[in-house]
Formats: structure tokens, sequence, C-alpha cells
């Protein structure tokens, strides 16, 4: 399964990098997120681990541990799930464009269990859902 959205943000690559990498943001834009926590000490960075509680619409409470597997400010993020149901990994790309940011998404797996049988249904609601954390995110970093 493969996703590949794009969106602009109005305000600097720095700022949007910042927003998105930092965990204690992340259940604000990502909205289905119940719980994040830090599991790694120190500031974020490559190899960085968050242990996150996720509750989708109409769906059961799961949990997945999530390594930072890119990490290059202010111009590229990525994540990798080390151990959850399903192992889609994400990457953001952040490229400055006139006042604001150019956001490039890309989130790519194999679904495993039931899932793979519903491969086009589920690839069109996890497309959705992103769309709608990213609308969250373009809103809360130009909020400020």
């Amino acid at each position: 399964m493969r996703i590949e959205q794009t969106f602009r943000v109005g305000r600097p690559p720095e700022a949007v990098f910042d927003y998105v990498t930092d965990p204690a943001h992340l259940a604000e834009w990502q909205t289905s997120k119940t719980h994040v926590e830090q599991v790694t000490p120190g500031p974020v960075g490559l190899g960085t681990r968050v242990r996150e509680r996720t509750k989708p619409p109409g769906g059961k409470e799961f949990e997945q541990l999530v390594e930072f597997s890119e990490f290059e400010r202010p111009s590229r993020f990525g994540t990798h799930i080390v151990d959850g149901p399903q192992p889609i990994d994400g990457r953001w790309t952040f490229t400055p464009d006139a006042d604001g940011t150019r956001v490039a998404f890309v989130a790519e797996g194999e679904l495993r269990g039931p899932m793979r049988f519903l491969g086009p249904v589920v690839q069109r609601v996890i497309a959705r859902q992103f769309a709608g954390y990213h609308d969250h995110l373009r809103r809360n970093v130009e909020a400020g």
C-alpha cells in the first residue's frame, strides 16, 4: 500500500518540521492518538522512539512503537513502525515555497491480517485520515 499527499503550510520549513517532530504535539494534529510518550531519553533526533496509542474512528484502540528513521532538519522526517499491528511507515519532506512550506507525504507498507484482503478500501480510509491530520497540522502551525 502506498499513499502520497502534498499540501502547503504558510510558515517556514523550520517551524513545520519542529512541530511535526515534537511528540508533545502529535495528538494535536493526529487526533486519533489517545496517548503519546517519548521512550528514548534526550532531545528528539534520528533513532528517537515514541509509544503511541491510537483509537481510529469506529475501531479498536491499539498501541505501536514508532522510531524516527529519518531526521534532517528542516527538510526530511521519517517514521518506522517498530512494533504495531500495521507496518505503515511515513515520510514527510519540507520544501520552501514562497512565504511558506510545501509538504510532501508518503505512507508505505504491507497490510497484515484481514486488512490485506481489504487493501483498496483500507488505503482510501487511511488516505482520508491523513488528509484530515494534515489539515489539522496546517491550521495548528499557521496559528503559531
